[in-house]
């Protein structure tokens, strides 16, 4: 898989560049509920960002889908390669704008995630895409596309796993509750069931106590911040910021939320929730002497609003599914995330 932290240095440093803008762009006040889905569905299935190039594996894809009940109808595109990206830009984003163009498909499902996903971004029809609210399924570095939908688009999507992803059953659970039942459930982390007195898998902290509403916006850390200065993403103020990662160490996790503090993001929130951060330690001593949760202590705590680290978000085998742009409530003494309202119609 190629390494996202490679991939982004260029957006990065272009961004860090650019003059951050009094706001960031404002989300639409009123958000609409996309569709929810029943049994029969036509949904599809696209890869904005790396390739998929073993048949056999885009074979299961099309086999989990049909398994959830649904009909799926691959990108025009879903088979293309274009270095480490799967097909060009202006492809990747066709395939995106078709399928909210078709009024037959009823959801979009990207395959997986790896890196691509901000280069389509000037290539998306957003007038099109507003005009047919439908779900957006991902995670990883679909969070481009989720947060520049909040931006522009004015509707929920799902921050959950890809089409490509395990599904197991509390993954399937958490995403039928809410996109089939149109559900509004409550995500709490379960306890681990290790053979030892004190648990340790399964566990919360909490940074900040307390409760918080509002919207929920966030994603993948590194994409987010390498967004940071462009015009693709949403209004802070007042959101539940929900973040996660992999493969970064704890100085990068630390340089990255130092830059949502420099930037102004995290003065604007109302609270934050960090998933998992799976395989993020220093390769080298030098640069292993803090761990993860004293870092997030160091950017969460002096932010005087309810805050905790644990929830089962981001590169896990299940995982929840989180409604971008829809409110929650949090209670970061539970370790808790509420979902307030349904979110399709």
């Amino acid at each position: 898989m190629l390494n996202r932290r490679t991939a982004l240095q260029g957006l990065g440093a272009t961004a860090a560049a650019l003059a951050l803008p009094p706001r960031l762009a404002a989300a639409p006040q009123a958000l609409r509920k996309p569709p929810r889905l029943r049994p029969g569905d036509t949904v599809g299935l696209v890869e904005p960002a790396g390739f998929t190039d073993d048949e056999f594996d885009l074979a299961l894809v099309i086999e989990t889908i049909r398994a959830m009940g649904l009909v799926p109808r691959p990108g025009k595109h879903l088979a293309d390669r274009y270095g480490y990206l799967a097909g060009e830009d202006k492809a990747r984003a066709a395939d995106i704008n078709a399928m909210y163009a078709d009024k037959s498909v009823r959801a979009v499902f990207a395959v997986r995630g790896g890196w691509g996903c901000a280069r389509i971004l000037p290539h998306l029809d957003f007038d099109l895409i507003r005009a047919n609210p439908k779900l957006l399924i991902g995670f990883s570095d679909i969070t481009a596309l989720h947060l520049a939908f909040a931006a522009r688009a004015g509707f929920t999507t799902i921050h959950g796993p890809n089409a490509g992803s395990s599904w197991g059953k509390l993954s399937w659970d958490a995403f039928q509750s809410l996109v089939f039942a149109g559900e509004a459930p409550v995500y709490a982390t379960p306890p681990g069931n290790e053979d030892r007195l004190t648990q340790r898998a399964g566990r919360t902290r909490t940074f900040r106590p307390g409760k918080a509403t509002g919207r929920l916006i966030g994603g993948n850390l590194t994409v987010l911040s390498a967004l940071m200065g462009t015009p693709y993403l949403p209004d802070f103020d007042g959101a539940i910021l929900f973040l996660e990662d992999v493969d970064e160490a704890q100085y990068r996790i630390d340089r990255m939320l130092t830059q949502l503090t420099l930037a102004g993001v995290l003065r604007r929130v109302a609270g934050v929730v960090f998933g998992q951060c799976t395989n993020c330690r220093a390769s080298g001593p030098s640069l292993s002497g803090f761990t993860l949760s004293q870092v997030l202590k160091q950017h969460l705590e002096p932010l005087g609003v309810p805050a905790f680290e644990g929830a089962l978000i981001g590169h896990i085998p299940n995982q929840f599914s989180i409604p971008v742009g829809a409110r929650a409530e949090i209670d970061a003494d539970a370790g808790t995330i509420r979902i307030l309202e349904p979110v399709v119609a």
